[in-house]
């Protein structure tokens, strides 16, 4: 892998963490078309992916430190018999209900490795109908009547809804954030806390899901250089906090309409290429 392979996959992976267009999709995509597919990119990926958590931490700061102070609290109630479910503040509520959107993951982490073998294999047929997933349930959600619960309103419903969205968009082609963004609108959320609810739920789930990617890569030895990993983190974050600026403009403006459009074109064109792959007998690379 060069280093221009290096930083375009980190710019890919910055813009599409955070657009509801499904990160995991395009960088197999790109993988795919430039050969740089297998456990190399499955490694790359992951160090990216801890890219954009930094680029999470810096956006939304005031956010995670009232909550991380809340959670210290948290805990001494709970040891001092003094929580109490029904009596709950806004940051201690989400607190809760991200945990119980965690929980949900469970499930799919007998998946684990069928998710990863549609990543690293030759067809791209798998990730079309995904992007077609993705493109569906942007559409039905944009067509939503507008929510008005905050994150003192989450109930615990809530958070199995989008939970379960978040385990589905382990699938390449699913937009993590398009899928959990959905499901807070589906649940009634307004948009800014579909929003921040989704961002502040990929911390725990894509800090685990990396940590244990990149254990399993360093056992077996990476082909991936240390610089080429150090330039894509660094690129990944800044390009990462550039995104989160834009779907913050999206969300005010009800933009995410157009990428249920996008999706659906590419979703398309995706399938439609895999076919023409499988009738040549070989992947299209450039």
């Amino acid at each position: 892998m060069s280093i221009f392979d290096a930083v375009m996959q980190a710019i890919v992976q910055g813009l599409t963490e955070f657009l509801p267009v499904s990160s995991s999709g395009h960088l197999s995509l790109y993988q795919h078309f430039t050969g740089n597919s297998g456990e190399g990119a499955l490694f790359f990926s992951a160090v990216l992916h801890l890219g954009t958590l930094v680029a999470v931490f810096i956006a939304f700061r005031k956010d995670i430190i009232a909550l991380l102070k809340e959670f210290v609290v948290l805990v001494k109630d709970i040891f001092k018999g003094k929580f109490s479910y029904k009596n709950m503040n806004p940051e201690r509520r989400m607190i809760v209900m991200i945990v119980i959107s965690c929980f949900c993951l469970a499930p799919f982490v007998l998946f684990k490795d069928w998710f990863t073998s549609i990543s690293e294999d030759d067809s791209i047929f798998a990730e079309g109908l995904c992007f077609l997933y993705t493109a569906a349930i942007l559409y039905m959600s944009d067509k939503c009547k507008k929510g008005n619960k905050t994150k003192g309103d989450i109930t615990a419903k809530d958070s199995i809804t989008v939970g379960l969205f978040q385990g589905v968009a382990l699938l390449p082609g699913v937009s993590r954030s398009g899928s959990t963004i959905s499901a807070g609108l589906f649940s009634g959320f307004t948009r800014e806390t579909a929003v921040k609810y989704s961002f502040i739920l990929g911390i725990p789930v894509i800090l685990l899901s990396c940590l244990l990617e990149l254990k399993d890569a360093i056992g077996a030895g990476s082909p991936v250089s240390a610089g080429n990993c150090v330039v894509g983190f660094i690129v990944a974050a800044v390009v990462g906090v550039c995104a989160i600026k834009l779907v913050n403009w999206l969300v005010k403006t009800d933009k995410f309409k157009v990428f249920a459009y996008y999706t659906l074109v590419l979703g398309v064109i995706v399938i439609i290429i895999s076919i023409v792959e499988k009738f040549i007998g070989h992947a299209i690379t450039f």
